[in-house]
Formats: structure tokens, sequence, C-alpha cells
């Protein structure tokens, strides 16, 4: 029972620790104005590769040991570490959704930026097609807040492009 017990402290400390994780990325970005569309790209990425490390990290085999004792044991904290195990699991899953639907607008990132108006206008078409099919079959830009803020973006990278255009013509 002390082994349980120490093992129990172990696992409090770590079900604590990914809370924190989890309330950190739920809270609201803070993000310049002016903020392009790759942005976007980039936080999905880096958030999904800090919940697959911690994924790595809750699969090892030292975690595996430790959870099967408690188990054996039959600890009542294991119903938390569930919980959170599949919290975890989910949020690593939406990042990595949401990493591939934006990765489909990447391709027009780089015309978005570089591109003179008129040329960046014959993108408009198939780049609005991309955002409606990443609407309709996105889990998470599927609401109004999560669309306007993707579209905000969006258009944040083509009146920069317009901006530089002007400033250099």
């Amino acid at each position: 029972t002390e082994v349980t017990e120490k093992l129990e402290e172990v696992v409090m400390i770590w079900i604590k620790q990914i809370r924190q994780v989890l309330v950190e990325s739920e809270q609201m970005r803070r993000e310049a104005d002016d903020i392009g569309p790759s942005a976007e790209l980039e936080h999905w990425k880096t958030r999904m590769s800090s919940f697959n490390s911690l994924l790595d990290e809750i699969k090892s085999s030292r975690v595996k040991k430790i959870i099967s004792i408690l188990q054996a044991a039959r600890s009542k904290t294991l119903k938390q570490w569930k919980e959170l195990d599949g919290n975890i699991t989910n949020a690593a899953n939406a990042a990595k959704d949401n990493v591939r639907y934006l990765y489909t607008l990447d391709k027009f990132f780089g015309p978005l930026a570089k591109a003179s108006p008129v040329t960046m206008m014959e993108h408009i078409p198939s780049l609005m097609n991309t955002v409606c099919m990443i609407y309709t079959t996105s889990p998470y830009y599927n609401t109004s807040e999560c669309m306007t803020s993707l579209l905000l973006k969006i258009t944040n990278q083509m009146i920069n492009t317009c901006k530089t255009y002007l400033c250099e013509g």
C-alpha cells in the first residue's frame, strides 16, 4: 500500500500537469490584428506537436507500468487518469485534423503573399471553394467564430499584399 500511495501521488502530479496543459490550450489566443493564415497553420502544428509529445509520454513503458500497478491495486486515481488520457487524445486528434485541413489552404498562402492584386484575384474562387470545403467537413472550423477568424486572417494577408504592391508601385 505504501508503494501504491507513492505511485498515486506521482499520477496525481501528472494529472495536475496535464490539466494545466489542457486549460492553457483552450485559452484565447492573443494575435496581432494583421496576422495572416499561415500563422493559423503554425499554431495548429505547434499544438499538434505538443499533444503528440504528451501522448508519447503517456504511452511510454514507464507510465504504462505505473498505471498497470495502480490497476492491480484498484486505485481510484485511474478514473481521472483515463478521462484525461481521453481528453489529450481528443485534443491531439483535433489538432491533427486542423493541420490537415489548413494544409489544403497552404498552396494559396504563397500566391496570397506574393501576387499582384490582379493575379491574386485568379486564386480567390478556388481559395473560397477550399474554405467552403473546410467549413462543411471540419468539426472545428464549422462554427462562425472559427470560420470568421480564418477568413479574417486570409483577408489580412490579401490587404498586406495589396499594401506592399501599392508601396512598391
